[in-house]
């Protein structure tokens, strides 16, 4: 029924403009017009017949070329093409699986029986099978539960560096915090510490020059991941890299939700608060961070270091439980996190915790929360009051109402803005990371998360999840039901758009 819906917005829109545009515009340029118009049409049916795509996304894509025929035709060139992403991509894709081979090498593989034992073996496996790296019991993990404590922890760690550091960010702001990192990255450079920093390229584009020539010309090797020269002319400004990675000696390791900037720190008055969750690891696992780094660095420089012991330590801590860094991005035929979200998913028995500061699952993912929830499952979902992107923010909103029906609990945290990205399922396995539960985090951008599976830090995640949901105000069914019909149709306007949000 939903289809059937967006199939007419798509035919409306079509007969509007002609119409509008009969009585509008001159002749000549009304058949300039058409001519624009019909070779739309051509290659909308291009897009139905060639590119094989999920209904969803196809429908979606017929509403926008049909309502901005012109626009929509360029919308596409840049935001829509699967054959310009695995060009653009599928060598990255081909040298990591070369490196990868080599890594596996050097690196031990270990795994944690009793998960086995106690049925995770699906979330287990998957993860090994899709996700390729080792499955790590010698890590230590700590979870760091805001801007104050992860900044404060990167820092001292930075500062104990004495081989190498290297960062990798979506974005780097030229504020207190970012020249608080430029002045320390200085310094560490000067006591013959190498320093290796990649930022994607537009999701930092306000990042000054000054800050960037200040780091090079102290000897940091600093670079932009897949810069974009024409903006509006290159689909490259689709695949951004959104992870955000610190390495340093190869022994402790950074990753979570936290970029470069003053507002991870509640500096920011429009958002106030800044709820994330960031995770440190010491050990075993840091060498496949380190991997993944190696593999954007490489990419965006084509410096060749291979797996040199410099690099990759054999520091192993014992430690309970196993963990597993996975990443994954458009240079993958397989959505490798959103697969292991749906496994996770699945495979719960008892509870599912997640908390995301954007909610667009995709048909997978909505229907197993609700089957989950059916059955019996207690699953609670944390989500902002607040928002910082309104598009994505209507459109998440679209998906409550099946949710909460089914028996899904959800909350607006108010204590200001929630950007944590966590999934726990039974309160022995978990994810953290830089993935969102929306479309652009499983299909576009470069993510990694972190999986743990009974470990220690699981504990943390699930009282902070619990201290979150006691500053939140859960969404009842029965008064989210009666919201103003505007907000309705806003919101639904938005979900047409949510198979490329």
């Amino acid at each position: 029924m939903k289809n059937v819906f967006r199939i007419l917005i798509f035919l409306f829109g079509i007969i509007f403009i002609y119409f509008f545009t009969s009585n509008l515009l001159p002749s000549v340029v009304l058949k300039g017009f058409y001519v624009l118009f019909s070779l739309s049409c051509a290659f909308i049916f291009f897009v139905i017949t060639l590119e094989n795509r999920s209904p969803s996304k196809t429908i979606a894509w017929l509403v926008i070329l049909g309502i901005f025929p012109i626009f929509g035709f360029f919308f596409y060139l840049i935001f829509g093409q699967n054959y310009r992403k695995k060009y653009t991509f599928s060598q990255k894709a081909l040298m990591d699986e070369l490196a990868l081979i080599k890594f596996r090498e050097i690196e031990q593989r270990t795994q944690d029986q009793q998960l086995l034992n106690n049925g995770y073996s699906k979330v287990l496996n998957i993860g090994k099978r899709i996700g390729q790296f080792p499955v790590s019991s010698n890590t230590m993990t700590e979870v760091l539960t805001n801007g104050t404590e992860t900044f404060n922890s990167i820092l001292s760690a930075i500062e104990s560096a004495t081989k190498h550091i290297h960062l990798e960010y979506y974005i780097v702001r030229n504020d207190e915090i970012g020249k608080s990192l430029k002045t320390l990255l200085i310094k560490k450079v000067k006591e013959g510490v190498e320093v290796r920093f990649l930022y994607d390229d537009v999701g930092s584009w306000e990042l000054s020059k000054q800050y960037i020539n200040d780091l090079k010309d102290n000897g940091v090797k600093i670079m932009p991941f897949s810069p974009v020269k024409v903006p509006f002319l290159n689909s490259k400004i689709n695949y951004r890299n959104h992870r955000k990675i610190v390495i340093v000696d190869g022994v402790i390791g950074f990753v979570g939700g936290l970029n470069i900037g003053d507002e991870y720190l509640g500096r920011n008055k429009n958002f106030g608060f800044w709820r994330d969750t960031h995770l440190r690891l010491e050990g075993e696992a840091v060498n496949s961070l380190q991997f993944v780094f190696w593999q954007d660095w490489f990419f965006t420089t084509h410096e060749r270091i291979g797996c040199d012991k410099l690099y990759f330590t054999e520091f192993r801590p014992v430690a309970i439980g196993s963990v597993q860094v996975v990443s994954g991005g458009p240079d993958s035929e397989v959505e490798v996190i959103k697969n292991l979200f749906f496994s996770m998913i699945t495979s719960a028995k008892k509870s599912i915790m997640i908390a995301t500061p954007y909610f667009i699952p995709d048909e997978d993912l909505h229907a197993a929360l609700k089957i989950a929830a059916l059955s019996g499952v207690d699953v609670k979902i944390l989500f902002p009051k607040n928002p910082d992107k309104k598009i994505v923010y209507y459109a998440s909103r679209t998906y409550f109402p099946s949710l909460l029906e089914a028996g899904v609990k959800i909350y607006e945290y108010e204590m200001g803005f929630l950007h944590s990205k966590i999934i726990i399922i039974d309160d022995m396995v978990a994810s953290i990371g830089t993935a969102n539960m929306d479309m652009r985090s499983f299909h576009l951008n470069f993510e990694v998360n972190v999986f743990l599976y009974g470990t220690d830090s699981i504990k943390k995640l699930i009282n902070d999840f619990q201290t979150d949901v006691s500053s939140s105000k859960e969404i009842k069914i029965e008064k989210f039901s009666k919201r103003h019909l505007g907000i309705k149709l806003i919101e639904s306007i938005c979900r047409l758009l949510s198979p490329v949000l």
